[in-house]
């Protein structure tokens, strides 16, 4: 079954990824289905909408919206799936809530979006732990690909435009094309920044 204008996912193990894993023993760090941060943002697809062409197919692993799978209460305290709950275990996902899939063991961006991932702040007068508005590409795209922005490149990007994603264990920054305003190219002394939590798992 397709539709006409969305894909159709379904959760790649859990809708919450509530539970983390250190040695042998499992802690529970999250108990609330309304923290987006413990949603989880990976899917697999079970089909391609038919009213666009994509090079995402059924099967593929993706990185979508963490609103697909989040529940909620309404206002008598009882709880719902999402608006985009389709039935048994599937969900309908538009197609700019696809951020990644994942093609032979690579993850690629979906339509205009990219992944930067944060660089350490060498600034010995600041107590921030990473560079503002400054990162090194991980995920680059086709546009800005033509406008030689590479994978590994320094670049800075506008206010307000990154959504951070923890993937692979690595703390990353959605955004698209439109947000990096500056390419320094490829810089050698750049540290990225990954904290400590997010490879914890």
């Amino acid at each position: 079954m397709n539709s006409v204008y969305n894909f159709i996912v379904k959760p790649f193990k859990e809708r919450y990824n509530n539970v983390l894993q250190i040695g042998e023993k499992e802690l529970i760090i999250n108990t609330s289905i309304e923290d987006h941060k413990f949603v989880s943002k990976k899917a697999i697809v079970v089909s391609v909408p038919i009213a666009y062409k994509t090079e995402i197919k059924p099967g593929d692993e993706v990185v979508i919206h963490h609103n697909v799978f989040r529940r909620w209460y309404d206002m008598r305290g009882v709880e719902k799936n999402s608006s985009l709950y389709f039935k048994d275990d599937e969900y309908f996902c538009t197609v700019d809530q696809v951020y990644l899939y994942k093609r032979d063991g690579e993850y690629k961006p979906n339509l205009d979006y990219c992944f930067v991932k944060p660089v350490i702040n060498k600034d010995e007068f600041s107590i921030d732990k990473e560079k503002p508005l400054t990162g090194v590409v991980k995920y680059t795209n086709k546009r800005l690909l033509s406008l030689g922005v590479k994978k590994d490149d320094l670049i800075t990007f506008s206010p307000y435009s990154e959504f951070e994603f923890l993937i692979d264990d690595q703390r990353l920054y959605c955004m698209k094309s439109n947000d990096i305003v500056i390419n320094h190219g490829h810089k050698e002394d750049q540290e990225e920044y990954n904290p400590s939590w997010a490879n914890s798992g």
